[in-house]
């Protein structure tokens, strides 16, 4: 199972991933290294939404598809979609 993500950053910026394990994921945005480069430095981030594939394919092409999106609409996905799922 592969998990789209988007997080809060603590500047108000979205960062938009996917992963196999979505917890571990978190905590390594949190407070590791192994974090993304961008969220490094805009800790703490917060979970604001979450969407659960089939495969890796899916989650590729649904995390592309967001990242595409202007601030705005990101935000209109995340308040009517699945929330923490």
């Amino acid at each position: 199972m592969w998990y789209v993500y988007i997080l809060k950053c603590a500047d108000k910026t979205l960062y938009t991933g996917i992963t196999k394990d979505l917890a571990r994921r978190l905590k390594e945005h949190n407070s590791s290294n192994l974090g993304a480069k961008y969220t490094r430095g805009r800790r703490p981030v917060k979970l604001v939404y979450s969407l659960k594939c089939q495969s890796q394919s899916k989650a590729l092409k649904k995390e592309f598809s967001l990242k595409k999106l202007k601030r705005l609409q990101k935000t209109a996905v995340i308040l009517s979609g699945t929330k923490n799922q």
